[in-house]
């Protein structure tokens, strides 16, 4: 169904646009040769990629979300080394090889996700357990599920999820796995504790999912709606339904949530880029891990964002400043 490469040295520098008198942060980013050599490793973050659209088309959404891996790696590899960003701090491992599935039958694209789930869990739960911070590049937001596995497995207890959403992903898990019942999967089978959902939208949250969230007090939802209406500062707010909520925390970005940024769900109203890069800027917590999801290169349907590279490599850089700047 898939494997995993492992990117070496040259893979890296070939993505790297080198400049004399420059250094870019592909230059001096670090590789393994194997899962084992984790540990021995400097590295606090590791980056890789989910790049499929598979659990997308299996929640019948536009694929196309397997096209942002490449142009967000291009992107972040050839920001320039400083001061403020260092290429040895971080591990690029390398990405999951998913075999194109070209079916339109719904009950196999969702057997294929829940294959996925079993090949991505084992990889995040090595990273945790070597005690790193993943960064993840999708793909879908099905990738959710096996994600918290992995870090709930490696830490031995349920964790906490922030996701910045204009959907809440809590479909009803026995439907099969796809992009929209992650996080209801990851609560069913006990992975899941406290849920935190920012800038979700009134408009695509159904009665079901409603009844859900007001039954289970471990969820709390921010509207976009109420933001708006009310004038309310994200990071404020961010920092409100955070109140309270332990560690291990990890970071979900659907990139559905910041307007005209392509997804199989784009919208023309949302957070803005800069709202959501001042908000991974301020925050002070320790998350887990971030997840960076639904975006796209091109959707299946033509259309395409030439600046998805580059919106994505801003928010990967900014979280990893500000867990050196909290210091």
């Amino acid at each position: 169904m898939a494997s995993f490469k492992i990117f070496s040295q040259n893979d890296v520098l070939s993505y790297v646009n080198k400049r004399d008198g420059e250094t870019k942060i592909g230059e001096s980013i670090q590789t393994i040769d194997q899962l084992s050599d984790l540990e021995k490793s400097s590295a606090k973050f590791v980056l890789l990629g989910i790049p499929e659209d598979i659990g997308v088309r299996a929640n019948y959404g536009i694929g196309g979300t397997h096209t942002a891996w490449i142009p967000a790696l291009k992107s972040f590899l050839n920001l320039q080394q400083n001061n403020f960003l260092k290429g040895e701090d971080i591990l690029v491992l390398g990405a999951f090889d998913v075999r194109e599935n070209n079916s339109t039958d719904i009950s196999i694209l969702r057997k294929a996700v829940a294959e996925i789930d079993n090949l991505v869990f084992p990889i995040i739960q090595t990273i945790v357990a070597a005690g790193k911070i993943p960064i993840v590049i999708g793909g879908g937001h099905n990738n959710c599920y096996p994600i918290i596995k992995g870090t709930s497995i490696a830490k031995k207890q349920k964790i906490n999820v922030l996701n910045i959403d204009a959907h809440t992903d809590l479909r009803n898990p026995n439907e099969g796995r796809h992009s929209g019942n992650g996080f209801s999967t990851a609560i069913k089978d006990d992975f899941l504790d406290q849920y935190r959902i920012l800038g979700l939208h009134q408009n695509y949250v159904s009665e079901a999912q409603l009844d859900f969230i007001s039954k289970n007090e471990a969820i709390k939802a921010v509207y976009f709606d109420d933001l708006l209406k009310e004038e309310k500062d994200i990071c404020g707010e961010a920092e409100m339904i955070l109140k309270d909520v332990k560690l291990p925390l990890g970071l979900e970005i659907d990139l559905d949530c910041i307007g005209n940024t392509l997804s199989s769900a784009a919208t023309p109203s949302g957070f803005n880029l800069n709202e959501i890069r001042r908000l991974l800027l301020q925050l002070r917590r320790d998350f887990t891990y971030l997840h960076i999801c639904e975006g796209a290169y091109q959707l299946n349907d033509g259309r395409k964002d030439e600046n998805i590279g580059k919106t994505i490599a801003y928010l990967v850089s900014d979280f990893i400043k500000n867990f050196y700047f909290s210091r």
